[in-house]
């Protein structure tokens, strides 16, 4: 996103029409439902557009308001790979601010609702609903990885995804920069699309206490240790402080969203507990987060929370 001028505000950012938001997910988490909520809030929304057919559409007239695109695995043209890579290509479009709305759900959740409506699964026409998300989780399983925002609908109603929604979007009340706090791995590379990235590596590691090797740092017994390092308070101490003297400069600047990585080693222990301190000090300071652990995540232990962590 290229510089803006100090009195843009993001409110203008918004309505100038340089916002684009990407929305997908499994079918039956909610995506149509996200589109029509993205629509009543003042997006130009169209779902179920072929990927091909994306850069066309974006460099016609000039967008006069930001824009949602729902995407359906069910397309002709749709891939993995294929959106990834349009992924890649819109983000570098410096009058762009392309964001990914990933709407989750648990296979258990879709399960219920697919037999409450007797629908077939449109990945298994012929078989069991449970196939068709199976084959899908799989197919959106790299692109969960790459969600800017990840809300998991498996307990919202209607009512609640809608409130999320506006919640991340409403332009109309006073909006709030998005913060996104992550931890990795540096064993498997480094996160994509992330602003900041802080090294964790030099604390104690817990994975040498044989009682916390098979915990993660979620766990008040791992985040204790980690926090007994002589070195932890001093770190964490300037890392809040220089996240919340940023964040305000950030928001003035008209950056919508920002995510700041933790990473160890195994991005288990210690990038997990750090990144959820950080995340629980900055809602409390009234900061809009969301928190993602994407090796937990890959083990199917890591859930991301639903819509993230909102300061009062």
């Amino acid at each position: 996103m290229t510089k803006q001028d100090d009195s843009t505000s993001l409110k203008d950012q918004i309505a100038s029409g340089r916002r684009l938001v990407l929305v997908t997910g499994p079918s039956g988490a909610g995506r149509s439902t996200a589109v029509k909520v993205l629509e009543d809030l003042g997006f130009e929304a169209i779902d179920n557009l072929p990927l091909s057919l994306m850069p066309r559409l974006l460099d016609g007239p000039p967008i006069d308001r930001p824009m949602a695109l729902g995407i359906d695995v069910r397309n002709r043209d749709f891939s993995t790979n294929a959106l990834i890579e349009l992924i890649d290509d819109l983000s570098a479009r410096a009058a762009l601010d392309v964001e990914l709305l990933y709407l989750d759900c648990s296979a258990d959740v879709l399960m219920r609702r697919y037999s409450e409506t007797r629908r077939r699964h449109p990945m298994a026409p012929a078989e069991t609903p449970q196939h068709g998300i199976e084959r899908e989780f799989d197919l959106l399983g790299p692109i969960r990885a790459r969600a800017n925002i990840l809300i998991d609908t498996s307990e919202l109603t209607p009512h609640d995804l809608r409130a999320e929604i506006e919640d991340w979007f409403d332009a109309s009340a006073t909006q709030k920069l998005a913060v996104s706090v992550q931890s990795f791995s540096y064993k498997r590379g480094i996160p994509r699309g992330v602003d900041m990235i802080l090294d964790c590596r030099f604390l104690r590691n817990p994975y040498w206490s044989e009682p916390l090797r098979a915990l993660n740092g979620k766990d008040d017994a791992v985040a204790t240790f980690v926090a007994e390092d002589k070195r932890f308070a001093e770190f964490f101490a300037k890392i809040q402080a220089l996240t919340e003297m940023l964040l305000p400069a950030y928001a003035e600047e008209g950056k919508a969203h920002l995510a700041i990585a933790f990473g160890c080693t195994g991005g288990q222990h210690r990038s997990v507990a750090v990144a959820e301190k950080l995340a629980n000090a900055l809602a409390a300071s009234g900061w809009q987060v969301s928190i993602r652990h994407r090796e937990l995540e890959r083990r199917g232990g890591g859930s991301p929370v639903s819509g993230g962590r909102t300061g009062e």
